[in-house]
């Protein structure tokens, strides 16, 4: 199937997306949060799904759909691409809003941004999953081994590009986890 990369990077920011869900109850809740958590969120989420996962849908999976004749200006692609940019938006007032929580101590707009990010992130998580995917892996099966090939490849890239490597991701993913939840404690 040409989307198996694709739902294996949707498993791991769904782990990050539970972890920032944590992290918004223990805010609320008027626990500080300290950057050795938020900081590892705003590099996931700007890195590892927008540059990485985003990169290979756009520069992989939705040109391999264009060719079945999708289009890219309406319908799935462009719904997709215009998400992309939405998440993009989120995680750079993300950014911002944690820079500006570690250095007065107001987590208000961090709430927000953090909840708007995990509202966005698990809608679009979810149409990619049951809908988009189910699409592709009717119109790329053919394909489907060229498509792995070349989503793999450009994981690579994109990830060389920031100077990480999947297994660095994944165990960014596992010790958010592991804070978070000693934080509740």
């Amino acid at each position: 199937m040409s989307t198996v990369s694709l739902r294996k990077d949707h498993d791991l920011i769904e782990k990050v997306i539970k972890s920032m869900g944590t992290t918004i109850q223990l805010l609320q809740s008027g626990k500080k949060i300290p950057e050795s958590i938020l900081l590892p969120v705003i590099d996931f989420s700007k890195n590892f799904t927008d540059v990485c996962h985003h990169g290979k849908e756009e520069n992989s999976l939705f040109p391999a759909l264009e060719r079945t004749g999708m289009p890219r200006q309406m319908g799935p692609i462009a719904k997709m691409l215009m998400e992309h940019e939405i998440t993009r938006k989120i995680a750079n007032s993300m950014e911002q809003s944690t820079k500006h929580y570690l250095e007065v101590g107001d987590p208000s707009k961090l709430i927000s941004d953090l909840q708007e990010y995990v509202d966005h992130v698990t809608q679009h998580i979810w149409k990619e999953n049951n809908r988009l995917f189910m699409m592709a892996e009717a119109r790329l099966q053919n394909v489907a081994a060229d498509i792995d090939n070349e989503l793999h490849q450009v994981e690579k890239s994109k990830l060389e590009e920031i100077g990480k490597t999947r297994e660095e991701y994944e165990k960014l993913v596992e010790d958010l986890s592991i804070k978070v939840s000693s934080d509740l404690d």
